[in-house]
């Protein structure tokens, strides 16, 4: 491997490191009022929302969002399961298995 590559390697981990587990750092020290907490407190909720409308939608070009039969019939029980157990091991276990029972059948 060239010195030149394991600089690259190295100066890529650091600016990515920088960004991302810098501010948690120093996160920890400080008291960030309510209002803010509770704002951040959704951001997980809507980041999650977010990348299961992009996997449940096709967008053509030029044409309006198709929903995916088989990843929305499938999302329905995952998220039942979801919203009575909470836990994640359950909910992707499920989803699963229910995307490949319908796969299997249609």
């Amino acid at each position: 491997m060239s010195s030149s590559f394991l600089l690259l390697l190295v100066g890529c981990c650091i600016v990515t490191w920088i960004p991302r587990i810098l501010p948690f750092v120093f996160a920890k020290k400080l008291e960030f009022p309510e209002k803010l907490h509770l704002f951040l407190s959704y951001l997980p909720l809507c980041i999650l929302a977010a990348l299961l409308v992009q996997s449940l939608l096709v967008v053509p070009t030029g044409k309006a969002p198709v929903l995916k039969f088989e990843e929305t019939l499938a999302c329905i029980p995952t998220l039942i399961v979801g919203y009575y157990t909470k836990d994640l091991m359950k909910i992707v276990i499920t989803g699963i298995i229910t995307i490949a029972v319908i796969r299997l059948i249609l």
